[in-house]
């Protein structure tokens, strides 16, 4: 497997075949040397984004953008995302794209958008020359049935990179865009409410019952109250309600209860639902 094969399956295929997501209670630090998966809605559909946010402080003297990109609309899920077969066919695409590319120039693969059964790489190059004739050649020998995308243009400060990354965000945000990612990648397209569960750790059991008096007027079910001696947080609650699971519901919802958790001393510890798969 190739390095750039590598990183995509990473980015793309991390939770795969998981179906029940819980966000557990580990300390997860997103550093600047990170990948990060998120969504973002547009008019026809979720568009996932994985980009490299080390990019930001190391980026190369690379002044030229470049976006190749390939359908597998032969084998997508109804809300646009790849099917096995379609990751498959994408994962030799880029093969051949960063192959293609390394014969010419240096580069640095900055991000991968998967969108309505499109895959498109996002690279910096430090020169053009040849590149657009070497790619059509190669797609034309080997992809001539696919669809294909190609843009190359000057980007000397990287603004493409700049508009799509996800400036000021907490980890919370990467945390659930993360199992978002995963749900829309079995063909979820998040539209329909369901019942998610919630768990949430207290050190005492009076603040356990605090917090269920500040969650009065949000209509959660109590699921369950646990005694789990040891843990830190051994007085654990676990509470759950029909919801949107669209990206700024779940995060506004995790944000409230994160913040009440913290008022009462205790720890959020997570969410979990079910996949509701359109095809």
């Amino acid at each position: 497997m190739s390095y750039l094969s590598h990183i995509i399956k990473n980015i793309i295929f991390k939770y795969k075949l998981i179906y029940i997501f819980l966000i557990g209670n580990s300390v997860v630090s997103y550093s600047q040397s990170d990948w990060v998966n998120y969504l973002v809605k547009k008019d026809k559909g979720l568009m996932s984004i994985h980009l490299d946010l080390a990019l930001n402080n190391t980026k190369p003297l690379y002044r030229n953008l470049l976006i190749v990109g390939a359908s597998y609309n032969k084998s997508c899920f109804k809300n646009g995302f790849p099917k096995n077969k379609g990751l498959e066919k994408l994962y030799a695409f880029s093969d051949s794209v960063a192959t293609t590319i390394n014969k010419s120039t240096k580069y640095k693969l900055a991000g991968v958008i998967t969108y309505q059964c499109f895959g498109f790489d996002i690279y910096y190059v430090k020169d053009t020359i040849n590149i657009r004739k070497d790619i059509h050649k190669m797609i034309d020998r080997s992809y001539s049935q696919s669809g294909r995308y190609l843009l190359i243009q000057s980007d000397q400060k990287w603004e493409y990179y700049y508009n799509i990354f996800p400036d000021n965000k907490p980890n919370d945000f990467f945390i659930n865009h993360e199992y978002l990612s995963e749900m829309v990648s079995q063909g979820d397209d998040l539209s329909q409410e369901r019942v998610v569960h919630h768990w949430i750790n207290f050190k005492k059991e009076k603040k356990r019952l605090k917090y269920l008096n500040q969650l009065k007027g949000f209509g959660f079910s109590i699921d369950s109250l646990n005694y789990k001696k040891e843990n830190p947080y051994p007085y654990e609650l676990q509470v759950s309600k029909k919801q949107s699971v669209r990206p700024n519901s779940i995060n506004k919802l995790t944000k409230i209860l994160s913040a009440l958790a913290r008022s009462s001393y205790g720890q959020y510890d997570g969410w979990a639902t079910k996949v509701i798969v359109q095809d």
